[in-house]
């Protein structure tokens, strides 16, 4: 696979993730925010290679619900390594035909049901303006020409695997540009497309990230409390069927199941704290969860371990850390 044929270097920057545990931290320092959807068969990983005035990352991620914030001034291309993504962007679906350009600052909202394999390319707001992005503050879906998509792919990984073997090459400022400028060169060739092929391309922010936001809030502010759609609807002013939609448009799931998960995983969190004092069944009650035998059951089926066994690893790890 491409990351085992990969190896880190002065040129390349190499990290696999085997727990979310572990990938949590980098996550949040770029201002990411992940929920993952298959505990059991999480596997995650990164490589980055730093050109002149673009730096490229290539990502394994894994079945999760992402919320993060771009903040890219020079604009950023986002696009699939592989012919099988798919991912849903804001509510609308996407997969392996389309790329996503964004320049500016936006909160993006994704749902990837699966594994995925793609590469992001940010660039620096020192490059001259391609004609790629209309303005800033502004998220669209392409779908180029495949060759044109297939070369820009081939392009990143050829410069991974040089990156890998040779990096003394990227230390030689002609060389550098040189790779650089091929792959802007074929960049330029994705976005000769009209935007009609992509169907509604422009990717819209607004009423339904706000009310996911409230959510969001109202569930952490309420951890004990019952919640019910139509009070939920009430409180937000709108109606159940609008809450309802936003929440399976930008989390693809029904408000229950979302309701539910970000429950249990406040819980988890409460159980890798591992105070002495602390119980399963304080965790539980904590979040809501007053039937402790339903909530051992949800909680091994979602994070693929009893509680207890989560609890017994945080007061180690409280150990090693005190």
């Amino acid at each position: 696979m491409l990351f085992s044929a990969l190896a880190p270097s002065p040129a390349l920057q190499l990290t696999t993730f085997t727990d979310i545990d572990a990938f949590r931290p980098a996550e949040l320092f770029e201002d990411a925010r992940s929920i993952p959807l298959d505990v059991a068969n999480f596997e995650a990983a990164r490589a980055v290679v730093c050109l002149p005035a673009c730096r490229i990352i290539v990502m394994q991620t894994f079945a999760r619900i992402l919320d993060t914030a771009y903040r890219t001034p020079g604009g950023m291309v986002l696009l699939p390594m592989s012919d099988d993504g798919r991912a849903s962007l804001n509510g609308v679906e996407l997969d392996s035909r389309f790329f996503v350009a964004l320049r500016g600052n936006d909160d993006c909202h994704f749902v990837e049901p699966g594994t995925n394999l793609h590469a992001m390319l940010i660039l620096s707001p020192a490059l001259r303006d391609r004609g790629w992005f209309d303005r800033a503050d502004m998220i669209q879906a392409y779908a180029p020409d495949r060759a044109a998509l297939m070369h820009v792919r081939q392009l990143i990984l050829d410069i991974l695997r040089t990156a890998s073997a040779e990096p003394g090459l990227f230390a030689i400022p002609e060389i550098a540009a040189h790779l650089q400028e091929g792959l802007l060169l074929a960049i330029d060739e994705l976005f000769r497309v009209d935007l009609r092929t992509a169907g509604d391309s422009r990717i819209a922010n607004g009423r339904s990230s706000r009310l996911i936001e409230r959510l969001d809030d109202y569930v952490a502010a309420h951890p004990i409390a019952p919640i019910y759609s139509e009070g939920l609807a009430s409180e937000f002013g709108v109606s159940m069927r609008t809450l309802g939609s936003a929440v399976s448009k930008l989390r693809g799931m029904s408000l229950h199941q979302y309701i539910r998960l970000k429950r249990l995983w406040a819980a988890r969190a409460r159980l890798l704290k591992g105070g002495g004092s602390l119980t399963v069944a304080s965790c539980a009650r904590a979040q809501g969860f007053h039937h402790m035998g339903e909530f051992a059951a949800i909680y091994r089926a979602t994070f693929n371990e009893a509680p207890s066994e989560t609890l017994a690893r945080g007061r180690l790890l409280s150990l090693r850390t005190a």
